[in-house]
């Protein structure tokens, strides 16, 4: 007897359909056909023991297995539960004609239970898609995938449990989850908060801006100046995830594994910070089995590098299209995948090898060829993709004891939300956009001209640093930017003078530094 199962194959982070097709016959063998990994081919002595554990009897017949579309390749355990579903309908232990219901995935271990899987929501959102009536899979992963409503979601913890459900003989109650309600309850809570932060008013103004506009930022500074601890209080003032982007998120995480069983919808922003000695697949993405990187985990927030020169130039290269084009395209031999890339980029460096040569106090011993080289790390296009570029110095013993506590990160935040808000309505006929970081050539000349003042110091400041025209655009979002923090609706001349201000690292003035 023929049965069928639909399952699922994750592509990047979007989900297709697999059909498991299952068939019995008199004689003894068991082949599994249509590009199954060793993972898959493993999962027939995981399903034998898992069905005996069960109370069923394994058939002893002929058994053929076609994952179809063939020439998608079929990865991991995932398919172990509709492996063992087709394979019991085939031998008529399960009623085949209710399996086109549901979408059914899960692995097995030999006693039966049910280990929770990866890509869960993608999967829902594909079984929504195609109008099935529900989704069978781990009661670990029952809440993920309960996020996608009009799709009854069954968690089993066991093969046993899903048999009694399809049967009929004891169903498996619904997973339901209120995902609007509780995502608008949901409390943010951090950590850290830049109340906390002494000084550096100028640097907390500079990341006020960065988060206002969604801007790449640049820290450069002594060791002990506050770079780290100030990079990592910056999820507290960006603004709360909407929906959408919280769903968008939410699959990158559940692609790549991260999410904990009973996950909801992610509420906070992500804030990934990679070691300098990561590989380049880890940071762009890809490898044997296709997983997102480190640049598409930190879409929609941030991704911090620290000792920016220290990481490869390659890495630092591959940066470059996505922080472009905010996408991520990874094209193997036997692959093409596109991973969303939208983050805010926050960098931290030191100015030179022994990290004092702007230290207002201690004496750099570096000569000038090895700062020269140090910095030359940096190419000139990445360097144009980073919007504000911040020199930041050590606070003195003096201000730390008398300073006063700082203004904390909810009042930074309400300014940043402000902000959002009117880029929110400005781009709201276009699809994409978001924040003034992700405006095209064509949206800078209509929203952030500047006056004539302004355009004067903006064109002053680009003949004297020779400056590139990417770094012209730059300029131009972070003036709308500072703009909108005053809800102006016009780019002045104070405005240009700040966002010009945060240009001071462009490799033409380092040039002239050294």
């Amino acid at each position: 007897m023929l049965a069928k199962v639909c399952g699922a194959a994750l592509q990047g982070i979007d989900a297709i359909k697999i059909s498991i097709e299952a068939l019995v016959e008199p004689g003894f063998s068991i082949t599994l056909v249509g590009m199954p990994d060793k993972a898959v081919k493993e999962s027939i002595q995981r399903v034998e023991s898992a069905v005996s554990h069960s109370g069923l009897d394994f058939p002893r017949r002929k058994i053929l297995v076609n994952m179809a579309p063939a020439e998608v390749r079929k990865e991991g355990a995932a398919y172990d539960l509709p492996l063992a579903v087709g394979i019991l309908a085939a031998d008529k232990k399960l009623p085949a004609e209710t399996l086109g219901e549901y979408m059914i995935m899960g692995e097995l271990s030999l006693d039966g239970s049910l280990l929770p899987i990866k890509g869960v929501l993608p999967m829902a959102i594909l079984a929504r898609k195609m109008g099935l009536k529900g989704f069978i899979l781990p009661a670990a992963n029952a809440t993920e995938a309960a996020v996608v409503n009009n799709l009854s979601v069954h968690g089993a913890a066991s093969l046993r449990e899903v048999i009694d459900h399809l049967s009929g003989h004891s169903p498996i109650p619904p997973t339901e989850v209120d995902t609007r309600g509780e995502f608008g309850k949901a409390i943010e809570e951090f950590p850290f908060d830049f109340s906390e932060v002494k000084g550096q008013d100028s640097v907390k103004r500079a990341f006020e801006v960065a988060c206002a506009g969604g801007h790449n930022i640049l820290l450069v500074g002594p060791p002990g100046s506050g770079k780290s601890m100030m990079a990592k209080r910056l999820p507290s003032i960006l603004p709360p995830l909407d929906l959408h982007e919280a769903l968008e998120t939410t699959k990158i995480h559940s692609v790549a594994g991260n999410l904990k069983g009973g996950s909801r919808l992610m509420s906070h922003r992500p804030f990934r910070a990679p070691h300098h000695t990561i590989s380049n697949v880890a940071l762009v993405g890809g490898g044997a089995n296709p997983m997102p990187g480190e640049i598409s985990l930190a879409h929609n927030g941030i991704l911090f590098l620290d000792e920016f020169p220290e990481f490869s130039r390659t890495a630092l290269e591959v940066m470059r299209q996505p922080l472009e084009d905010r996408t991520i395209t990874v094209s193997r031999a036997k692959y093409t995948l596109q991973y969303p890339a939208s983050f805010m980029l926050v960098a931290s460096m030191n100015p030179c090898p022994c990290g004092y040569y702007t230290h207002p106090t201690k004496e750099c011993t570096c000569t000038p060829s090895q700062v020269q080289r140090y910095l030359g790390r940096i190419s000139g296009p990445m360097l144009d993709r980073i919007d504000l570029q911040v020199e930041i110095q050590p606070v003195p013993f003096q201000e730390l004891q008398g300073a006063p506590r700082g203004e904390s990160s909810a009042e930074i935040r309400r300014r940043v939300i402000a902000a959002r808000a009117i880029q929110q309505e400005r781009y709201k006929d276009s699809p994409g956009i978001h924040c003034n970081a992700q405006m095209n050539s064509r949206m800078i000349a209509r929203w952030a001209t500047p006056d004539p003042e302004a355009m004067r110091i903006l064109e002053q400041t680009m003949t004297r640093f020779d400056m590139s025209a990417r770094a012209y655009d730059r300029i131009l979002k972070v003036a709308r930017t500072i703009a909108d923090l005053d809800a102006s609706p016009e780019v002045t001349a104070a405005h240009m003078r700040e966002a010009v201000s945060y240009r001071n690292l462009d490799r033409a003035s380092w040039g002239l530094k050294l």
